[in-house]
């Protein structure tokens, strides 16, 4: 055994004490469950270790001076990760050595962190017209996976019925939780149609695959495409008759002026905190949430940490507490109701900042001007000479837009726009082929009509 120079703690004094503690005769027998065949024989191909932090540190410069941001460049990038503005102000709370540098706190932090955080969940909660909100997991997905768990938890059932046009990434995640057939938690995950002319939810597929079977219904407002589903309370209305659940997925940015949820039927909320403040992360958990109605047979079945208020000794004080901490893998470890643990609980304080300075106000202003950016670009776009703009109306933030017609591929179009300092839309074709050559394009507030009108004449002149 030797020692790694960077790791105090690798020596070989350390690791055999170690060993000794545990009981095993040898760093090998810790892996002795993954089968021979498994297990790699050879010699990795690494390169020369950098000898020193010098050496390093010009090294990282290096890899990270071939990124080319969303800062320095035009982006139309979303898709799941959208550029909207954080303000100053919200960085500066949430950086703050108070929330900063505590993880659990001490006795004189953890009151001040715990009534932020019944902030945000209160905050949200009203957003999405839910009572019952937890504390936020690693991204929608993961959000999308417990609401799929709890669903099936409640109902005793083994089947959630999805959209088909879900974002892929997001479905992976979904399916990971839901577990491969043939294992004991298994959820059985079946697409729903979209009518291709509306990219809403085909009612005739719905109805003829709701079941006994069927836990849930979910279907996300607006969809990854940017419809918005006008058929919500008839989708909940026919979950409802079959017994099943209706988890709805949102972006909480549109809810100053669409519909919150509940409103409409929804049993489980679902959806991302990245657009509250939350700066765009690669590497690193977006933030996702589940919100419920405050009932027991909901509550019990929340895998989050959860926080609740409650009076003091002291006449007119309130305190605030980590509740139902044993139902969560934090409590009973493997035993909990699905397991959470995450990085992203600084970002619910940075949520909760944000949602305070918008206000409903600031939210219907927002998420209005998003609605008015968008339509501007579709009727932009849709000018250009062989695009096609998809469902143009009734969509929020994102644009399908089609370049079929031209004869050119998106991977070819985004090479020319980046070129031109443009970043183009998320290609379509690998998932969703049926749209041909399109690209999904996001706009959102820091978007201006300049903006739209340089896009148009870059693919203009990428097109001639």
């Amino acid at each position: 055994m030797t020692a790694h120079p960077w790791m105090a703690n690798s020596t070989p004094a350390a690791k055999a004490a170690m060993l000794e503690a545990i009981g095993a005769p040898d760093i090998a027998s810790l892996f002795a469950q993954i089968p021979a065949a498994h297990r790699f024989r050879g010699t990795l191909d690494l390169p020369e270790a950098i000898p020193s932090e010098v050496a390093l540190k010009r090294h990282m410069l290096g890899l990270l001076h071939k990124n080319r941001s969303a800062e320095e460049n035009l982006s139309f990038l979303g898709a799941g990760i959208w550029q909207h503005h954080v303000p100053a102000v919200v960085d500066e709370i949430a950086g703050r050595s108070e929330f900063l540098t505590n993880v659990w706190g001490t006795p004189m932090t953890d009151h001040g962190r715990n009534q932020v955080w019944f902030e945000f969940c209160s905050q949200l909660g009203e957003l999405v017209g839910m009572e019952f909100v937890g504390l936020p997991v690693y991204s929608w997905g993961c959000a999308a996976g417990h609401a799929a768990r709890m669903a099936a938890r409640i109902t005793g059932r083994r089947e959630i019925l999805v959209p088909s046009d879900m974002d892929p990434e997001r479905l992976a995640v979904l399916r990971q939780y839901c577990e491969p057939e043939g294992s004991a938690g298994h959820i059985a995950v079946v697409p729903l149609s979209a009518d291709p002319a509306t990219g809403l939810l085909d009612f005739s597929d719905l109805a003829s695959k709701l079941s006994p079977r069927t836990a849930a219904v979910y279907f996300e407002n607006p969809g990854f495409l940017g419809v918005i589903e006008t058929q919500g309370a008839e989708i909940a209305r026919l979950a409802r008759a079959a017994g099943a659940e209706t988890i709805v997925g949102v972006d909480p940015i549109s809810l100053g002026v669409l519909a919150p949820p509940a409103d409409y039927g929804a049993d489980i909320v679902i959806g991302t905190i990245q657009t509250l403040g939350i700066h765009m992360l690669c590497g690193g958990g977006a933030g996702g949430f589940l919100a419920t109605r405050d009932e027991e047979r909901y509550a019990r079945e929340y895998p989050t940490l959860n926080i609740s208020i409650a009076p003091t000794t002291t006449p007119g004080e309130w305190g605030f507490g980590l509740c139902l901490s044993h139902q969560s893998s934090y409590g009973m470890r493997e035993e909990g109701k699905d397991w959470t643990g995450n990085s992203v609980y600084l970002h619910a304080i940075a949520a909760a900042a944000y949602m305070t300075l918008l206000g409903p106000r600031g939210f219907f202003d927002i998420g209005e001007r998003i609605l008015q950016r968008t339509a501007h670009a579709a009727r932009v776009l849709a000018a250009v000479p062989g695009i096609r703009v998809r469902f143009s109306d009734g969509v929020f933030k994102e644009l399908v837009v089609d370049f079929s017609a031209t004869g050119r591929s998106v991977a070819d179009i985004n090479r020319a726009l980046l070129a031109r300092g443009i970043f183009g839309g998320r290609d379509l074709s690998p998932d969703f082929p049926r749209f041909g050559q399109s690209a999904l394009y996001a706009f959102t507030e820091i978007h201006t009509e300049e903006d739209t009108q340089r896009l148009a004449t870059a693919l203009t002149e990428i097109l001639a």
